[in-house]
């Protein structure tokens, strides 16, 4: 069955935005990721990077993790507010919105109903490749009993304050993480992936 995965940049003090929820990345954003960085991704992670940029990069390889990406209204109206319909269209992109009646693009797939029934369907067709649950906080709080493996990208900064890692509104549910892979770069940030540990975890329900 496939994996859900929350693959996402964090600062030190678990915050994946500021509060106003903006593309921490983006133009005028507060971290700008180190040219180690950027090559890892590309080097690991080709898939993640958004259209846009892999056009820019003359990035043509599909990657071998994920075919399907999920995410909030929140996080993909980010996009749209600079033009950009579909961050993503080298893969199957859906977004979870219930206010959106509309696609903007006819290959984003927008989802109104229950984003835990949709995510366990999508597991159930398996392609061989994972999910990748790009965000925001409040769909990965949501999602947090079907989330598989996270795979942090920890920058190193702190900001005080911004949206939480698993949003704020997420209801208090302890669960342990095995560390399986780290990569340190000569920039600061790290790659921490961790996968839920079964054995001391509330299991997802299928």
């Amino acid at each position: 069955m496939r994996k859900l995965v929350y693959f996402v940049a964090a600062t030190l003090d678990g915050f994946i935005a500021g509060p106003d929820g903006s593309d921490p990345t983006g133009p005028g954003g507060f971290w700008s990721p180190s040219e180690d960085y950027i090559r890892h991704l590309v080097e690991e992670y080709p898939e993640t990077l958004p259209t846009p940029a892999r056009a820019a990069l003359g990035i043509t390889a599909e990657g071998t993790r994920f075919d399907t990406v999920v995410e909030g209204r929140k996080s993909y109206e980010i996009g749209l507010a600079v033009g950009v319909t579909n961050a993503f269209a080298h893969l199957r992109h859906l977004v979870f919105a219930r206010t959106l009646t509309e696609s903007p693009d006819p290959d984003v797939e927008l989802v109104a109903g229950d984003p835990v029934a949709k995510v366990r369907e999508l597991k159930r067709a398996d392609s061989g490749k994972d999910i990748w649950l790009v965000g925001g906080g409040e769909l990965a709080g949501a999602l947090h009993p079907e989330i598989d493996r996270m795979i942090v990208k920890l920058s190193p900064l702190t900001i005080g304050t911004g949206i939480p890692l698993f949003g704020r509104t997420a209801g208090f549910a302890p669960t342990t993480w095995e560390l399986t892979e780290h990569t340190t770069l000569k920039g600061g940030a790290a790659f921490l992936t961790y996968d839920r540990n079964p054995a001391t975890s509330e299991p997802a329900t299928r």
